[in-house]
This record gives structure tokens, sequence and C-alpha cells, in this order.
């Protein structure tokens, strides 16, 4: 049977402060693996909390992205829609990362260094030309993750405080209304749409045209299929990023043993960015619901057929049982497991882009400023409340 227990709230009660796990992640992992929860929006669910659990629910083909509808336990005011890649199971889900997969090749990633290279040493140019304090968020962060996304998709640049207001709108939990989730939904596929349409007068070098002349020639696509893989890319591949940056710089900063090792070391670069996406909490603590297709046995106990399942990566990368002194930042960890990306099919398409954003945005920052430090004190740091992502409203820096 499935285990009787008490039903928690999520979000948890009680504050946290900037990038801090909230304490009842840990505990529910030692005492209470397979968690009941209700969170703000649709129905109850089960919250899995260590990293064997964590890696199952995303991986295991017993469970579903694509039984999804109102009552699917969730943290945001909109339910996924049905036709994203999110949502879908092999084999929709693989005809459509197959469709992408060619943009995100290690010979085109490879290709963009240099690129992503000039893009981020003008940005450290007008920042240093202005002076301190700058802010990583409004300076560096923002302008670089989305100047990105613009170019690989296709989208033009000078549009980025529309297509930001929307993301912010459809990726909040509190924030914003149901209804101003919906009107913000429409606004973007609207101009994804008319994005589309562009397309179809003329041939373009970017992602959109792929998808475009796979919707137009071969079929592969539906029309509402097109416009929401459009939304996604471009909410998501510049609204992680972008916040993993500014909070990867914050952690850096304020970790100053490591920060001088790295300084000391800057081999340690890529080791660094693969322990900071382990130990930096991008989002709200869970991820994507998944419905149970039969029983499934986990720690703690059975999840029935039609259940649903959310899977804490943020807290299984600390989960003991994997990572060794897993609650301390270690930049020369060597076995570093991490399900920052997930797991199995639906594991991020732009994973490898993002750790170049990272690796070439760190360095270079630590390269030009090599006295960079916090212009305010760590404590007086803002930080985002009421969405999906965690990050700082703004990150002053000095050098």
């Amino acid at each position: 049977m499935s285990a009787t227990r008490r039903v928690h709230a999520y979000p948890f009660e009680g504050e946290v402060h900037g990038l801090e796990l909230h304490p009842k992640f840990e505990e529910l992992r030692e005492s209470d693996p397979l968690a009941r929860v209700r969170p703000p929006y649709g129905g109850e669910g089960w919250l899995v909390t260590r990293y064997d659990d964590v890696r199952t629910a995303n991986s295991d083909p017993r469970f579903s992205r694509n039984q999804i509808g109102e009552d699917t336990p969730r943290t945001t005011p909109l339910a996924r829609r049905g036709d994203t890649i999110l949502s879908m199971d092999p084999p929709e889900h693989t005809r459509l990362r197959k469709l992408v997969s060619k943009a995100f090749t290690a010979r085109r990633m490879g290709a963009m260094q240099g690129w992503l290279e000039e893009l981020f040493a003008g940005l450290l140019d007008t920042a240093e030309q202005k002076g301190a304090p700058a802010d990583v968020v409004r300076d560096l962060a923002e302008p670089f993750t989305i100047a990105v996304i613009c170019r690989l998709l296709g989208v033009p640049y000078e549009d980025r405080e529309k297509f930001q207001h929307w993301s912010e709108v459809i990726m909040s939990t509190t924030a914003y209304t149901k209804e101003e989730a919906v009107a913000a939904d429409a606004s973007i596929r609207a101009y994804l749409a008319d994005l589309v349409a562009a397309r179809r007068t003329g041939e373009h070098d970017d992602l959109l045209q792929v998808l475009v002349s796979a919707r137009d020639e071969g079929d592969r696509l539906s029309e509402d299929e097109l416009i929401t893989f459009g939304v996604t890319l471009l909410v998501a591949g510049h609204e992680t990023s972008a916040h993993q940056l500014a909070n990867m710089i914050y952690v850096l900063l304020t970790h100053e043993d490591q920060l001088a090792l790295l300084r000391e070391r800057p081999e340690l670069l890529q080791r660094a960015v693969e322990e900071l996406l382990r130990y930096v909490p991008l989002g709200n603590g869970v991820g994507n619901a998944r419905t149970a297709l039969e029983d499934v046995e986990l720690s703690g106990g059975t999840v029935r057929a039609g259940e649903g399942v959310m899977a804490a990566a943020v807290n299984a990368n600390r989960d003991p049982r994997m990572f060794d002194d897993p609650d301390r930042l270690d930049i020369t960890r060597e076995k570093n497991p991490h399900l920052a990306f997930g797991h199995g099919a639906h594991y991020c398409l732009g994973a490898q882009l993002a750790r170049m954003e990272l690796r070439v945005a760190i360095g270079g920052m630590l390269e030009r400023f090599p006295g960079l430090r916090l212009a305010v004190p760590a404590d007086e740091v803002e930080w985002k409340s009421g969405g999906l992502f965690r990050g700082p409203r703004r990150l002053p820096v000095a050098w």
C-alpha cells in the first residue's frame, strides 16, 4: 500500500534567505523520503528527495510526463501544455528532440566559443568603462544570455524587454495571478507566431527556421507544436542561464577560500562550474510532476499508478549517499554526477551551451577583474521572490 503520512503544504512554511535550501528538504530526505505534499495548484502528490529516487523519477519509463491536467500537482498557476517537449514521452518526445539536437552538437557549440568570448568581453569593456559598481544581473548576466538565445533561435535582441516580462509572468508562482499568466502566455505565443510567419517569406540561418522547415516541408511538427517549441526554447534559454550565472558569482564571492583557489588555479574552472551546478539551487526545489503509469517502489513506500511525483533535484544534489560532505562547496570535487540538468530522456538539450556560457562568463570576470568583490554586504543583496527561479534582483560588484 502507499504510505499513509501527514500531508505537507508546499512550499514549506518559514522563510529561507537567498540560496539557502529549506531545512525541510533535508528532514524529509532522511525521515520521509516519499512525502505526501499539497502544492498550491493541482492536486496532492508525492515528493521524492533522495538522489536515487529523483533520478528514477526523471528517467524511468514507468513515470510519464504526458499524463497531465488541471489536477496535476504543480507550483505554477498555469498547467503545463500537452504539446510542449517538456510534457512528452517517447516516441513523440524523441521526434521533437531530434529536430533541434543538431543545433546543439559539440561541433556547433565549439564554433560558438569564440563568439561567446567576444560577446562577453564587450560587456566587460562596457562595465569597466562605466566604472564600479557594476550590476552582474543587468550589466552582464541578462544581456549575455539573452544575446545568445536570440542568436541561436533567431529572435530580435531589441525585443528583449517584452519577452523578458512575459517569461517572468509565465514562470511565476505567486508574483502574478493566473489571469496575468494566461495573458502573458497568449502574448508570447502571438509574438512567436509573427516570427514564424517571417520565416516563411525568406531564409534565415537560425533554429526557428529549422523548426519552420520541419513543419512546412517535413510535416514533422504541428503549428501549435512549432509555436510552443519556440516559446519553450526562448523562455528556458535565457531565464535559467541568467539566474544561474548571477547565483554562481554570488556564491563564489561569498566563499573566499574557493574563490582564492580558483584565482590561483584557473585550470580548475571546468570542475568549478560542475561543482557550482551541483551546489547552487536554481529553482524553488521541485521540477515538473511525473505520473506513475504503474505501481513503483521508491525509498519509503509505493507510488500507485495514476499518482503524481515531484522530484527535488536541488536536494538530491546534497544527498550524502552520493556526495561526500555535500553541503560544502569544493571546486576540486572529482566525482560529481549532479542532476542540475536532469537525467534520462529529458536531460537538458542546452546543457553543453549552458556550461560553455558559465565557463566563459565566470572565467572572463575573474580574469578581467582579479579584485572582484561584492559592492554591498552579502546580507544586503536583495533576492527575487514569487517565481520558479531564484536569483538576486541586482548584484553590485566592485574591483
